[in-house]
């Protein structure tokens, strides 16, 4: 029997943090179940004849954060030689992301199982999708209008604003009625006016952290990683200096996790990352969901392992 062959569209393998990466637990996983794994990048992606094609390199990987990985020379492959291919591109969600899953829509056409797919990439905006579930989300209002916005600022008290195409906390801001940078601010993440961002009221429970909750196929993973701000800081984002703290998922979450599962499956999104403050989710992430790594080790868990029973049930 052929072994099955996975590919990874993911940024460089060689600039990746290996304790923490996610993508590679995936690939460990892969290995373990003798997969053959090829990796390649957006830029990688090309259409000719009719075909669409990835350079790509034949990828052996390590659970090494020294030496994590080997790769063969770069070969152009038709994507449709593939089982599966996991989309693991982390943002910017830019048009160069969107043509990646235009080239990737096309393998699915010829039957291979992209992971998450294609389209749903596309119409999950990360901050936007969680619109679909009003009776789950804090107060929010999404607008390019700086009276609009100020105005929803004054009624709270205190908000955050963010920008739709961000992440890692980056350009997010809490912002309190009678700032006197709320113009400044403003201006800077509607880009004068002309692009519309999203502000929330703003959740005291961050103290106890940004929850990470991972689902799989609708599923939740029975533990969240509750990323803590560092000090003085409002920020749950692990790349914001947040630390990650295992915690067994509560029964809100549970309830939060029931009401997004019937969509996520229905839209083809297996491995999916909700981002919960308090009662109420913040984010629905569904391009490069991370934190498989940390609550593995300080659960003893086989997260990609669960993710890989989906996937070789979907293949079957």
């Amino acid at each position: 029997m052929k072994p099955i062959k996975i590919a990874v569209l993911m940024d460089d393998i060689k600039d990746i943090k290996p304790h923490k990466d996610s993508s590679l637990a995936m690939m460990l996983e892969a290995s373990r179940r003798n997969w053959e794994i090829y990796t390649f990048d957006a830029h990688d992606l090309f259409a000719q004849d009719g075909q669409v094609l990835a350079t790509c390199a034949k990828t052996v990987v390590f659970d090494d954060t020294e030496h994590w990985y080997e790769q063969a020379p770069k070969e152009d492959l038709p994507l449709d030689s593939f089982n599966v291919i996991l989309m693991r591109k982390d943002p910017p969600f830019d048009m160069n992301y969107i043509y990646a899953t235009y080239f990737l829509e096309q393998a699915e056409n010829n039957g291979v199982l992209v992971v998450n797919k294609a389209q749903s990439l596309r119409d999950a905006n990360e901050k936007l999708f969680a619109l679909n579930f009003p009776h789950c989300i804090a107060k929010t209002l999404v607008s390019s209008n700086k009276n609009r916005l100020k105005e929803f600022i004054k009624i709270q008290g205190v908000s955050v604003v963010k920008p739709l195409d961000g992440m890692g906390g980056k350009d997010i801001f809490k912002l309190k009625h009678g700032d006197s940078n709320i113009d400044e601010v403003l201006d800077y993440i509607t880009h004068q006016g002309s692009t519309p961002i999203m502000v929330q009221e703003f959740l005291p429970e961050i103290a106890q952290g940004d929850k990470r909750i991972l689902l799989i196929n609708g599923k939740p993973i029975d533990y969240a990683l509750a990323r803590m701000p560092a000090e003085g800081s409002f920020k749950g984002n692990l790349a914001a200096g947040a630390t990650g703290i295992g915690q067994p998922l509560s029964a809100r979450d549970r309830y939060l996790c029931e009401q997004i599962a019937p969509t996520l499956k229905s839209k083809g999104l297996m491995f999916v990352g909700l981002d919960v403050i308090g009662d109420y989710i913040t984010e629905i992430n569904v391009t490069s969901p991370t934190c498989i790594r940390e609550l593995d080790q300080q659960f003893n868990l086989n997260i990609a392992g669960v993710l890989f029973d989906e996937i070789q049930q979907a293949l079957n």
